[in-house]
């Protein structure tokens, strides 16, 4: 049976009030094209838990498609450097933000993708991150056990019991509903390659119960397993496949194209309000039927200049800041 789906037919498979994850770092290969897509389908009250967050985030954030987000940073790298979605909904009190460190993050996926509880650290000992007062799901009543995916606790502090070295935090799994990944390649029956660096993709999608996979190229098992060391993910944990070229922009995907600096800078200056934001997406994302007329829209030329050299694998060409 095929895997293989549209971005809507995709986008359809998550339901309001799901965890989800995604793959990437910041503003580096995100399933922008998915992205796009839960925003027109109006997708509501979902949890949002990734180990960074980034361009992505604050577009599902500024659309009012996330009621609960834990990370430990969003914003758009040198093109905005904060989310000021996030900033605006979380001082409004439409949001609930639960912090966790940047090692903390990556360790609650480790567990999710080992299918343990949780994992030990001694990571943020001495701040408020430990703070009981600061456990907002907690204080919310969120966390009586009443959802799965929500640990009873935000951490637990243990003392060792093996070598008796002090005082360590116990961080809760994260059990994502599902996990949308844009990755270089993806083979016919699943098995993912990535390219340049992996970030923690590898965790996200062993931690999810479901994988939705965006890639520039579907191509045949038989490539992909001449060279089994350089795959990622094995197919029998990938359930969707879709092949959406550009499909990260603005984005940058290694090896295919670099980040469009530009269109996130104006995102970022035109969002800081909500009336700002919902004018940028009745031009971006209601303003256009699907994602291929969004990719019409940005036009040729301006795909051409962002594309990688495919000897270097980035282009060769892009200014990228002077002293």
């Amino acid at each position: 049976m095929s895997k293989r789906m549209s971005i809507p037919e995709a986008a359809s498979l998550i339901n309001d009030g799901d965890m989800i994850t995604f793959s990437g770092f910041t503003i580096w290969r995100r399933p922008m094209a998915l992205v796009y897509e839960l925003i027109r389908q109006r997708k509501q009250n979902l949890h949002l838990v990734e180990v960074n967050s980034g361009t992505h985030g604050d577009m599902l954030i500024g659309a009012g498609c996330v009621k609960v987000w834990e990370s430990c940073w969003i914003g758009q790298e040198l093109f905005g450097k904060l989310g000021g979605n996030l900033d605006r909904k979380l001082r409004e009190g439409s949001i609930l933000v639960e912090d966790y460190s940047h090692y903390q993050m990556l360790l609650r996926m480790m567990a999710g993708a080992q299918g343990v509880p949780y994992l030990p650290t001694w990571a943020s000992r001495g701040t408020d991150i430990l703070n009981p007062d600061y456990d907002m799901l907690a204080k919310a009543g969120l966390r009586d056990g009443s959802n799965p995916k929500i640990p009873r606790h935000k951490f637990a502090i243990v003392e060792d019991q093996f070598y008796e070295e002090g005082t360590l935090i116990h961080v809760p799994a994260v059990r994502p509903n599902v996990c949308i990944a844009h990755v270089q390649q993806v083979g016919e029956d699943g098995t993912v390659r990535v390219w340049g660096q992996k970030f923690a993709d590898e965790e996200a999608i062993k931690a999810a119960d479901k994988v939705i996979v965006i890639a520039e190229e579907v191509v045949p098992e038989e490539y992909l397993r001449r060279e089994p060391e350089r795959n990622l993910i094995p197919p029998y944990l990938v359930d969707v496949i879709v092949e959406q070229p550009w499909g990260a922009h603005p984005t940058g995907n290694f090896g295919c194209h670099e980040v469009d600096g530009p269109f996130m800078r104006d995102f970022y200056n035109k969002t800081r309000t909500q009336e700002g934001f919902d004018a940028w997406a009745d031009e971006w994302v209601f303003g256009v039927p699907d994602y291929e007329a969004y990719l019409e829209k940005l036009g040729f030329n301006r795909l051409q200049k962002l594309r990688a050299n495919s000897a270097y694998k980035y282009n060769d060409s892009a200014k990228r800041g002077t002293r």
